[in-house]
């Protein structure tokens, strides 16, 4: 059985396990339970739980499918397992949004990376994305060879907890990060001027680069403003979830959007920028969605003063049950069925062996 190997930079394991609770090492679990035993390649080789670690001169390429999360770096990867003269097995997995890379060489390696290796997206939206780089940036010779499939990340329903509303309205600065894709200025000028007319708490949980920042110091200066770092696990995360009551997406570009997912099947309401990103995300007239500041400050008064109509309002435009709806649409048995389905496709002989759960009826 052909084995499988997850390449992704900035992962860390910590007591034999994938650290971390942002994009990249949640997604990087998702896969080792796809794929048990799926080995991390870096920089030096170590055993852990289940699986182990293995720098990348050390893969064996001709019984290997390497899933690469860094994409921009595909080309000098194969060179790396091409090497010894055996053909690599070598895949792209895009999970970020595409509009991070503006300088013209890092979009030209992109497109050059996707049109050359079989390429996963993970939602529509970026696949779509990826087939216009691929268009404008390569040759019609490589373009021609472009293999792509895509699917939506979803979430693992199974951590979800029960709700139970807090006395103050919690608002969640639904992102570990305040770069300026975030928009956090703006979270902050909206939540300041809900805050003056109604009592409220806001939420920020970062990783550590941006927990210490002078900006994230500087919200931290306001009594009802906490900042502090990410959950220590899954079941921290979702039980603060279940406590919180709205959060703000300020975001001007998202390739999929998991917290906000997560955010919404835990109960939170969320406010959104009618942007293509959030549409995406929403069923078809979802009542949430602000085109400027003004508009944000008063949807989210209505979000933490008046919660019980705002989620009646969901359920309407959902069919009734507004949750259900994001249950249907965003299980990860979706994303795990369609995403071994392309690893089996682009690598039929002795593909590996994914360990696909039943998705619900």
């Amino acid at each position: 059985m052909t084995a499988v190997a997850i390449r992704c930079s900035g992962i860390t394991v910590e007591d034999g396990r994938v650290a971390g609770h942002d994009a990249g090492s949640t997604l990087v679990r998702r896969l080792q339970r796809l794929y048990p035993g799926a080995a991390l390649i870096g920089s030096r080789a170590q055993r852990a739980d289940g699986f182990v670690v293995v720098p990348l001169e050390l893969v064996e390429p001709e019984r290997t499918v390497v899933i690469n999360m860094d994409v921009v770096d595909s080309p000098s990867v194969w060179r790396t397992l091409a090497s010894g003269g055996a053909e690599p097995r070598l895949m792209n997995f895009v999970w970020w949004n595409t509009s991070q890379f503006t300088h013209p060489v890092d979009r030209a390696s992109l497109a050059l990376s996707c049109a050359l290796m079989p390429t996963f997206a993970n939602s529509q939206r970026t696949a779509t994305e990826i087939r216009e780089i691929v268009g404008a940036l390569t040759v019609p010779q490589v373009g021609a060879g472009l293999r792509l499939d895509w699917s939506n990340l979803g979430i693992r329903l199974a951590h979800v907890q029960g709700r139970e509303d807090p006395a103050v309205p919690v608002v969640l600065y639904p992102a570990i990060r305040l770069s300026d894709r975030k928009k956090p200025q703006l979270f902050l000028d909206v939540v300041e001027k809900v805050r003056r007319r109604t009592p409220i708490t806001v939420e920020m949980r970062l990783e550590e680069s941006h927990l210490i920042s002078a900006q994230a110091i500087r919200m931290s200066r306001r009594d009802w403003v906490w900042v502090g770092p990410l959950t220590a696990t899954r079941e921290d995360y979702y039980y603060r979830l279940a406590r919180t009551t709205a959060f703000l997406a300020t975001a001007h570009e998202e390739s999929y959007g998991l917290e906000y997912v997560e955010a919404m099947v835990a109960g939170v309401v969320g406010v959104f920028p009618d942007r293509e990103w959030s549409r995406a995300l929403l069923p078809d007239r979802y009542p949430l969605l602000y085109r400027d500041a003004s508009q944000a400050e008063e949807m989210l008064m209505s979000a933490v003063t008046d919660t019980a109509r705002c989620r009646s309002e969901l359920n309407a435009v959902a069919g009734g049950d507004f949750v259900g709806w994001l249950r249907d649409h965003h299980d990860d048995t979706l994303f795990e069925a369609r995403f071994a389905g392309a690893v089996s496709r682009w690598f039929p002989d002795d593909a590996p062996g994914a360990k696909t759960r039943h998705m619900r009826a």
